[in-house]
């Protein structure tokens, strides 16, 4: 005689996963409103760059401050640096492009491309198919994935999967895939909602000796 719990088992078995398996659409809408409730925060993390063109990788870490309406400001241990003053974005490369700052306005999709979170979530549903990708536990934290895959091209990446928190809803990961290849991965080691921050933190000084580069729209950093 068949038990109870094999005859259930069998049941969810013969069912389409989509069935008991938690869908994408209110996972990224819970992202979407736990970001519009950040009047300001901060987050630590480790990003890793791997470029198959080249075939390196390359690991640095830092810190990134948001603040409403329009101030970003992130940190790399690396020492590059990327500020938005609330009209301009400044991207410093000394890594990279040493004795060079290029000046951007801060608007349109200059403000979407900077801000991590902002270019996933903002009205993402409109902007990409969005599909669950699974479950993982990330720095202790459970959290479920969803996949974007851009319904337009330019939208900076190819497709992205991001990792939200089962309980606070915010980002604890991402994986983006840019046009030329570039893979980015990125695993937020501590967050803080809403600390107080100083408009100074979101402020950039041009090294002395740099030379400023005026370019429309911002570029992969």
């Amino acid at each position: 005689m068949i038990s109870l719990r094999v005859a259930f088992l069998a049941l969810l078995g013969a069912l389409p996963s989509s069935s008991y398996a938690q869908s994408a659409d209110p996972i990224i809408d819970r992202a979407v409103a736990a970001y519009a409730q950040l009047n300001t925060m901060r987050a630590e993390f480790r990003q890793t760059l791997t470029n198959p063109l080249t075939g390196t990788t390359q690991t640095t870490s830092g810190v990134i401050l948001r603040k409403k309406p329009n101030f970003l400001s992130i940190y790399f241990s690396s020492g590059d640096r990327v500020a938005a003053d609330g009209s301009n974005v400044w991207v410093y490369l000394p890594s990279s492009a040493p004795g060079q700052v290029v000046r951007m306005p801060y608007t349109g999709n200059n403000a979407i491309t900077v801000d991590p979170a902002q270019q996933f979530l903002d009205s993402p549903r409109a902007r990409f198919t969005v599909t669950a990708a699974g479950t993982a536990t990330i720095g202790g934290r459970p959290t479920h994935a969803v996949t974007l895959v851009p319904k337009r091209a330019n939208s900076g990446f190819n497709s992205a999967k991001i990792w939200i928190d089962d309980t606070d809803s915010n980002i604890r990961q991402f994986d983006v895939e840019t046009p030329n290849g570039l893979k980015r991965h990125v695993v937020i080691t501590r967050f803080t909602a809403n600390p107080p921050i100083n408009r100074a933190s979101f402020r950039f000084a041009v090294p002395r000796g740099a030379r400023i580069v005026d370019q429309p729209a911002v570029t992969q950093f």
